[in-house]
């Protein structure tokens, strides 16, 4: 059954398939209706003929004293002249004291009588009916009882009937005329929806080539204008192609990156190894703790870079900064530091995970209880869709100048004070990557204080 469901993969086939499914329920059903709207004309325009005639030969009826009928004139209509012509009248007069029954027909009949009236019809009144005419051809009989007012006979029926032919070749007739014009508009409305069809999908074969560029590495992106219902297609995509250039070169850089930060370390252990220095194992722990800060910053990236393409993340940032703040209490247990957790809302979450929201802060508090005197304070809030994060301490602070640069990865605000660099450094870094910013100002508290964006989930 594979092979019936295949043409429904291409949406030329599937359009088209709705399209003529609908164009043929349509016009069959509009054949239809014309068809019987047609028929039911050519039967009312029959049945107004055959009265008429009824009402001619009606007209033309004389009854003399001896209860004798004729007709005078005779029905103008050529066709009753005409053996078997498919119209036909005839007057019966009943048998009344002692005469015979006569009865007067057209010469159309020949040999052939109508049947006689139906025992319910009435005076005056017009009875339908079909009957069995010349061959056996089926009739349709308009039967009249009339009392004529002079002549001993109480009453005569009249009857006027008519071929099937008259109707049913003109119906044919009509209906052949109606399949062929119909066949036509379902031929030319098919013609147009492969012209609409083929004209409206145009815009995905462009882009179909397009995309084939991209892949060959022609072009680096879609470029063109589309129809409206195609263009959010082919910037989603672009956006798609722009993350995905962005993404390498971070690899890319990453890796360099990397590779530059252990090649001083093992460059540097190679050569202590080679003098035979006594200080090798104090070296080799340094250089080994300068390479294991290298790997956890870049991992710290990869990992963040990693988690932005992941949606439905929530971390309440609550827990996280209770846990960080009892960790740096520990830290700094010998300069009795305060760290305050200035009226934080429960439900505020950051959007991405709790680990790199725990390695920001982390840093960042860790920096402040270096440079505080007795106070380090953390607030936060939600503004438009962002969490504004602040941290506070009350040591020296920093010029505008000095704070800029100390994000600067491997720069530290004082060369004195231990450390790689990375910690401001990769604060930023994973900042940018969630779309968000970190900065340096002055706090209240009369230090520094460190502001950073994230988005808020």
């Amino acid at each position: 059954m594979r092979w019936l469901r295949a043409p429904y993969r291409s949406l030329r086939l599937r359009l088209l398939a709705g399209v003529l499914a609908w164009v043929l329920l349509s016009v069959a059903v509009a054949g239809w209706g014309i068809q019987q709207m047609f028929r039911q004309h050519i039967l009312a325009q029959l049945q107004s003929e055959l009265n008429i005639h009824l009402d001619q030969l009606t007209a033309s009826l004389q009854v003399d004293a001896n209860g004798q009928a004729s007709l005078s004139p005779l029905p103008s209509d050529p066709r009753f002249s005409h053996p078997f012509s498919g119209l036909y009248w005839q007057v019966f007069v009943p048998a009344q004291d002692g005469r015979a029954a006569q009865i007067l027909r057209s010469r159309s009949l020949w040999d052939v009588y109508l049947p006689e009236a139906s025992p319910d019809l009435q005076p005056g009144q017009d009875l339908r009916t079909t009957a069995s005419g010349p061959g056996g051809a089926h009739l349709r009989v308009r039967v009249r009882e009339v009392e004529p007012a002079e002549g001993p006979s109480d009453h005569l029926v009249l009857s006027v009937a008519a071929d099937r032919a008259l109707w049913a070749e003109p119906i044919s007739r009509f209906d052949r005329m109606l399949g062929i014009a119909l066949g036509v508009l379902v031929l030319g409305m098919l013609v147009a929806a492969w012209v609409q069809v083929s004209y409206g999908l145009r815009p995905l074969v462009r882009l179909r080539r397009r995309l084939a560029d991209v892949r060959e590495g022609r072009v680096d992106r879609i470029d063109g204008a589309f129809p409206t219902e195609v263009q959010p297609l082919v910037e989603d995509f672009n956006q798609v192609l722009q993350r995905n250039a962005q993404g390498l070169d971070r690899a890319r850089q990453q890796a360099g990156n990397l590779a530059h930060a252990l090649k001083t370390p093992l460059t540097v252990l190679a050569n202590a190894a080679a003098a035979a220095d006594p200080a090798l194992p104090r070296l080799v722990a340094e250089q080994v703790d300068t390479a294991r800060r290298q790997v956890d910053y870049h991992l710290a990236r990869a990992r963040a870079a990693a988690a932005v393409r992941v949606t439905g993340l929530r971390s309440p940032i609550l827990p996280l900064l209770q846990g960080l703040v009892r960790v740096m209490q520990r830290v700094h247990a010998e300069r009795h530091l305060v760290y305050e957790l200035d009226g934080i809302d429960a439900n505020l979450a950051f959007r991405g995970e709790s680990q790199d929201f725990q390695e920001m802060l982390g840093n960042v508090l860790d920096n402040a209880g270096k440079w505080a005197n007795h106070r380090v304070r953390v607030s936060a809030d939600r503004r438009d869709g962002e969490l504004d994060i602040r941290v506070e301490d009350d040591g020296p602070g920093l010029s505008p100048e000095r704070s800029e640069a100390v994000f600067e990865r491997g720069r530290r605000a004082d060369e004195r004070t231990p450390g790689s660099g990375l910690g401001l450094g990769i604060v930023r870094d994973l900042a940018d990557l969630y779309g968000g910013w970190a900065q340096i100002r002055t706090g209240d508290l009369g230090g520094a204080c460190v502001v950073i964006t994230l988005p808020a989930a």
